[in-house]
C-alpha cells in the first residue's frame, strides 16, 4: 500500500519514535554503520521503554493496531482450554502463557477451565514488556474472581523445570528475523544502515554467518530472491523445550511449512508491519509505533523441538484444529433461535475458522513429552509434510 496512505502520528508519538531512532542511529554509529535487521528489529519492538512491545501505546483491539483472536473473541480460548484439560488430565502440573497480550486469551482458558471444574495448579505468564504485564495485571484483575486471579503468576524467565502446558498465541511471528537475499547463486545479508537524507535503509553486506542458509541454500530458487529467517525463534523452542519434563508446547501463529516459506514465487518474503489497522512493508515507518512481523517456518519450529527430545504430535490449520477441539459442541451453548446473542458468536466463529480469514493462514503447532496423541489433530494433521 502507499505508505502516504497511513494515518499520520500525534505530535507526542513522533517525538516518541524520534527517540528511538536516536538510540538506532547511536547503535549504527557504534556498529561501523551497519547492523543485522535482526537487531533493527530487536530495537524496533523491545528497546526498554521506547520499542513498540515495551513502551506504552495501545497495541490490540480496535484502538491499537491489530486483533488477535483472543481479542475478537472468548470462544478461541475457551476451546484451546479443552485441549489444555487434555494434556493436563494426564501431565497434572501448569499452564505457562508467552507474550500475553492484555489477558484475554488467559481469561477464557481459566473461565473455561473453571466451568469444567479442572483448574491447574498455576496459570503462568511470561511477559518480557513491563508495560503488558501492568496492563494484564489490570484487566485480569477486573475480569476474573480473587479466586482464579490467585493462580496467576507472572515471571522474568522461563522455570528450570517445567510440567503441563506452554501456549504462544501470535508470538513466534514478533520475533526478530534476519533478512537475507540471493544475487545469482550466493548470498548476501540484508541489514539497516542509515543516509542523513533517506533515514533508515536496508543494506547488503557480505553474508558472514553461513548457517543463516543453512537448508535454503539447497532449494531451488530465482537469482533474485529475499527472505526471512529467525535463529532467536529456533533458539527459543529449543529453550521451551529443553525446560519441558512433561507435556505439550503448543504454538499458534500465521506461517508455512519449509517448502511453502522459501516457494520460488515468494520473491519478497514475508516481513510485513501493522499500524492502526492497515498493513504495509516498510519496517522503517516511525519505528516504535508499529509491529513489525515476519511468518514462521514452523519446519524450523520442529526441527528446533525434536532436537532437543520432543516428539512432533500434530500441525495443521486453525480451523481444523478448533473443530476437532470441539468449537461447534461450545457454539451450541448459545441457542440458535437467540439471534442477539448467535448472531455474533457465529460471525466471530467464521473469522476463525473462515480459509479467507484466519482458517487457514494461522496454523497449529504441537510438540510434546510424555503424552498421547491429541485430539486437537486427530483429522487434518498436516505433520509429514513439515
Amino acid at each position: 500500500m502507499n505508505i502516504s496512505a497511513l494515518p499520520l502520528p500525534d505530535s507526542q508519538a513522533i517525538a516518541h519514535s524520534a527517540q528511538l531512532l536516536a538510540l538506532i542511529r547511536d547503535e549504527l554509529a557504534a556498529a561501523g554503520g551497519w547492523i543485522s535487521f535482526a537487531h533493527y528489529m530487536e530495537l524496533a519492538l523491545y528497546a526498554p521503554g521506547l520499542g513498540y512491545y515495551s513502551a506504552g501505546a495501545t497495541k490490540f483491539g480496535e484502538a491499537g493496531d491489530f486483533v488477535t483472536a483472543p481479542e475478537m473473541t472468548p470462544l478461541f480460548g475457551h476451546t484451546l482450554a479443552r485441549q489444555v484439560m487434555e494434556v493436563l488430565a494426564q501431565t497434572g502440573g501448569s499452564v505457562l502463557e508467552l507474550g500475553a497480550g492484555r489477558g484475554r486469551l488467559a481469561a477464557a482458558i481459566l473461565e473455561e477451565m473453571q466451568r469444567a471444574d479442572r483448574l491447574p495448579d498455576q496459570y503462568l505468564i511470561l511477559e518480557v514488556s513491563a508495560d503488558l504485564q501492568a496492563v494484564q495485571k489490570q484487566h485480569l484483575q477486573a475480569v476474573l474472581s480473587p479466586m482464579l486471579y490467585e493462580r496467576l503468576c507472572w515471571l522474568d524467565a522461563l522455570p528450570e523445570s517445567f510440567t503441563g502446558v506452554m501456549l504462544a498465541n501470535e508470538v513466534l511471528d514478533a520475533v526478530p528475523v534476519h533478512v537475507i537475499s540471493k544475487y545469482g547463486t550466493g548470498w548476501q545479508e540484508m541489514g539497516v544502515a542509515a543516509d542523513d537524507q533517506a533515514g533508515l535503509m536496508l543494506m547488503p553486506r557480505e553474508l558472514l554467518n553461513q548457517a543463516l542458509v543453512a537448508g535454503i541454500d539447497t532449494l531451488v530458487l530465482p537469482g533474485s530472491y529475499q527472505t526471512e529467517v529467525s535463529p532467536a525463534a529456533r533458539a527459543l523452542v529449543a529453550s521451551l523445550a529443553h525446560c519441558l519434563r512433561q507435556g505439550v508446547l503448543l504454538f499458534i501463529d500465521y506461517g508455512f511449512s519449509r517448502a511453502e516459506y522459501y516457494h520460488p514465487q515468494r520473491q519478497q518474503g514475508t516481513l510485513m508491519c501493522h499500524y492502526r489497522h492497515h498493513a504495509h512493508p516498510d519496517p522503517f515507518f516511525h519505528p516504535g509505533l508499529q509491529d513489525i512481523t515476519a511468518h514462521v517456518d514452523f519446519s524450523a519450529m520442529a526441527e528446533a523441538g525434536q532436537a532437543q527430545g520432543l516428539q512432533l504430535l500434530g500441525y495443521c490449520g486453525q480451523a481444523q484444529f478448533l473443530i476437532n477441539c470441539g468449537i461447534t459442541d461450545l457454539m451450541l451453548r448459545v441457542p440458535a433461535h437467540d439471534l442477539k446473542q448467535y448472531a455474533p458468536l457465529a460471525s466471530q466463529a467464521q473469522k476463525l475458522l473462515s480459509p479467507a480469514e484466519m482458517g487457514e493462514l494461522f496454523k497449529v503447532l504441537a510438540l510434546g513429552r510424555g503424552v498421547a496423541p491429541l485430539s486437537g489433530f486427530v483429522r487434518g494433521d498436516r505433520s509429514h509434510t513439515l
